[in-house]
């Protein structure tokens, strides 16, 4: 019988209402270090979304940089938060780009990588049961795939041909999606099952479209994130006390709602899926959307926002639901 993978265990597909399909539920404190219990924050965070029908969350954290650890305990706490919230949590597995990666995933070879997602989706994560239900977010770089990308990019394709598992790539800033692609089909991966992370990030309308024509589903998956820093390792060398420059970027909301209603008034509805990638982090720095209303902003202010430029209710559930329960379901 077809099911989802769910943190407790298999979930027939007609049970779950609508989806955030891409969030990090253990990472919602806003920083590192702090006093705060993640298990409170997240199930407090997740209270009141069944309002909204939205009773699943996909979590998508990767191998290292308080993502995914290998002994499995965060998932642990995945099964907490599932239990004492009541919603579906979907736990993905993956890397991230080298400069985020503790030593043992850099130093991986391809085959091995493989063999960790495809044991963390048959006999469950480290040294739990707990199975992962997708695979991602596996990452590229800004306007470039290293061959650490590239390699975790090949494990996912090869695990997801042994599990069945659908494949979320991460994007940075929607660059390289094209060439992700250009992988995945080296790899014979099925299109249908493959999604394009962080798509509503990019500025031109015109690529994203050329990503849709591939026949993937893309992800508008930052919504809510309207201004956030360029991600950069740590700098190693001590720095002059005083001002310094840093990178930011902005997308405001309004921008990503009139395009995402264009696409879905150009067809493409059913290759979209959509979520916010919360942190307590993108709380600070956008006060107004993540910052006041938390997982709520999503199906309350966007959804409205998407609902004045008129999309319909069945397009609104095809996006939140349909699409990413049916890249969930396994046979």
């Amino acid at each position: 019988m077809p099911y989802v993978q769910t943190v407790l265990g298999p979930v027939d597909p007609d049970r779950l209402g609508r989806v955030l399909s891409h969030e990090h539920l253990l990472a919602l404190a806003p920083g590192p270090g702090l006093a705060q219990d993640p298990v409170e924050l997240a199930v407090a965070a997740l209270g009141g979304l069944a309002a909204y029908g939205v009773d699943t969350v996909v979590d998508l954290s990767p191998y290292g940089d308080a993502g995914r650890d290998p002994g499995g305990a965060n998932v642990v706490l995945l099964q907490e938060i599932a239990r004492r919230s009541g919603v579906h949590i979907i736990a993905g597995t993956a890397t991230y780009r080298a400069e985020f990666s503790p030593p043992w995933v850099r130093a991986a070879t391809g085959e091995e990588l493989t063999r960790r997602f495809v044991a963390d989706a048959q006999t469950g994560i480290g040294s739990t049961e707990v199975r992962a239900g997708i695979l991602g977010e596996q990452p590229t770089g800004l306007d470039t795939v290293s061959t650490h990308e590239e390699t975790g990019l090949r494990a996912a394709a090869l695990a997801h041909h042994a599990t069945g598992l659908a494949l979320n790539t991460h994007t940075t800033h929607g660059t390289m999606a094209l060439e992700q692609l250009a992988i995945l089909d080296q790899e014979d991966v099925a299109r249908e099952r493959v999604v394009i992370g962080h798509l509503d990030n990019h500025p031109e309308l015109d690529y994203v479209r050329r990503v849709l024509d591939t026949g993937v589903t893309i992800a508008f998956d930052s919504i809510g994130k309207q201004d956030w820093d360029l991600r950069t390792p740590p700098p190693t060398e001590p720095r002059p006390n005083g001002e310094y420059a840093k990178r930011a970027l902005h997308q405001s909301d309004l921008t990503r709602a009139h395009r995402l209603a264009r696409l879905v008034a150009d067809g493409y509805a059913e290759q979209i899926v959509l979520s916010q990638d919360l942190t307590g982090g993108q709380m600070y720095l956008n006060p107004t959307t993540h910052g006041r209303w938390g997982y709520a902003y999503l199906p309350t202010v966007f959804l409205g926002l998407l609902t004045e430029l008129g999309v319909g209710e069945q397009q609104i559930e095809t996006m939140m639901r349909t699409n990413p329960v049916r890249l969930l379901t396994l046979d």
